[in-house]
């Protein structure tokens, strides 16, 4: 123990005064020890001819506290030693120029700071606004629904938005049930799709569909349509993608509808009002909502793509276009631009596919409350919200803005401007209106009708 201490302390400072020293044994030690950068700098340019010169201290950055990207302060480097150096005033110029950018990255920096505090703050007071709001509808509200429905206090509740938790429950409350579906129900319609399905896929041409009695209706509505559409339905959540979670209940609702009402069938667009449904509802209760919704007088005739009830609907929605947004409504006309081109899209989806999804729901919220009436309000309270954007485009342009509209669509903004449309004309409200629509027809249907025979 003693020899090993011993030798131990004997090489120790063997091995650090002499650098050829390895673990066993002696190397020679190295004859070029590393030189100093500057040192090295000055013999290549002696042997060169160029003279070295080191940099003015005024150059040289010294205790540079904020450096907002890598690249800003490349400008205060000296140039290459093959390069002339810079002018006095030109370093200068330079040095003005990098703490004009630093104060720039500075001032973004703080703003970016405050908008972060703001969404945060607006955040937590809109989590206790739903949080407080959530009590009363559970509490007093769900319990009361159809003596507190009507008031002024839920009415106004309501339009603020319902809290997630309690949102499923009160659409299935407004939709209502008029057409007595019950979860039984939903399970014979879905084994009936589920039949159809496999019939279809053990069918091997359209002529064989059509011996076993297969109506238009069945084959549009067949599997192969439905999962097509599926796939499209709110892309980006991957949720009802094939193999997601919700996948397979969204093809069940459809699927099951169309075996309910074949003389519909499946039509495009129906996938995100499921969707929106499942996602705030269990999958029977979901259906229910589902059938009775689309039983509503404007989605029937949406979806049943009945001609002249769409015609009247979107004659009553220019009425009030022309009404609150005079100077837009003739832009549009200047064009021939019609309602049609951006409405159908935003009714056949309820706004579900144009809107971000929480301000779609918002939008449901309030539809659920106030009818067919708010989906019209709701598309004029887009086209104020961009009346000054609109303004200045041409028809491709609009036509294209309307079918996209901006992701960064808030729901304080749009309804601000919602609120702001007036749903009255002439003193006549928005029934009103359809039904002198409605009654106008049926008086020029009766007097273009041909004479009785003798």
């Amino acid at each position: 123990r003693n020899f090993f201490t011993k030798k131990t302390k004997e090489l120790k400072p063997a091995v650090q005064s002499a650098p050829g020293w390895k673990l066993f044994g002696k190397v020679p030690p190295r004859e070029n020890l590393p030189k100093d950068s500057k040192i090295i700098q000055q013999e290549y340019e002696a042997r060169t001819g160029r003279m070295y010169k080191p940099p003015p201290p005024s150059a040289r950055r010294k205790n540079i506290e904020f450096e907002p990207l890598s690249t800003t302060a490349l400008i205060l480097e000296d140039r290459p030693a093959n390069l002339p150096a810079k002018s006095v005033e030109e370093a200068l110029r330079h040095r003005q120029e990098y703490d004009e950018m630093v104060a720039e990255a500075k001032k973004r920096e703080i703003k970016e700071a405050h908008k972060r505090k703001k969404i945060m703050r607006e955040r937590f007071k809109q989590e206790e606004n739903i949080a407080s709001a959530m009590v009363i509808w559970v509490n007093e509200i769900l319990p009361n629904w159809e003596g507190m429905r009507a008031t002024r206090r839920v009415r106004e509740l309501w339009w603020q938005g319902l809290p997630p938790s309690v949102r499923g429950k009160v659409w299935s409350l407004a939709v209502g049930n008029e057409l007595n579906i019950t979860p039984e129900l939903y399970e014979i319609f879905l084994s009936r799709a589920k039949e159809r399905w496999k019939s279809f896929s053990e069918t091997t041409s359209e002529n064989d569909t059509e011996d076993a009695g297969a109506s238009v209706a069945d084959r549009e509505a067949s599997l192969e349509l439905i999962k097509l559409d599926i796939s499209r339905t709110f892309p980006s959540l991957y949720i009802f993608q094939k193999g997601g979670p919700y996948h397979d209940l969204l093809h069940s609702v459809l699927g099951a509808y169309t075996c309910y009402r074949p003389d519909v069938g499946y039509v495009q667009g129906m996938s995100f009002i499921a969707a929106v449904l499942i996602l705030n509802l269990e999958e029977a209760d979901a259906f229910i909502a589902f059938a009775n919704l689309l039983n509503k007088p404007c989605q029937l005739a949406f979806f049943r793509v009945d001609h002249s009830m769409m015609l009247k609907y979107f004659a009553a929605f220019e009425v009030f276009f022309e009404e609150n947004l005079p100077k837009l409504f003739l832009h549009f006309k200047s064009y021939s631009l019609t309602p049609d081109i951006y409405l159908i899209d935003w009714i056949f989806t309820l706004y579900s596919k144009s809107l971000p999804l929480d301000l779609a729901c918002r939008v449901w919220d309030v539809f659920c409350r106030d009818g067919e009436e708010f989906l019209f309000r709701t598309g004029l309270g887009i086209l104020r919200l961009y009346e000054d954007i609109l303004l200045q485009m041409d028809f491709i342009h609009i036509a294209q803005f309307l079918t996209k509209l901006p992701e960064d669509i808030t729901s304080e903004k749009l309804f601000s401007c919602i609120a702001a449309i007036q749903m009255q004309n002439s003193n006549k409200k928005w029934a009103q209106v359809f039904a002198s629509l409605m009654k106008d027809n049926k008086e020029g249907d009766k007097n273009h009708s041909p004479a009785p025979k003798n």
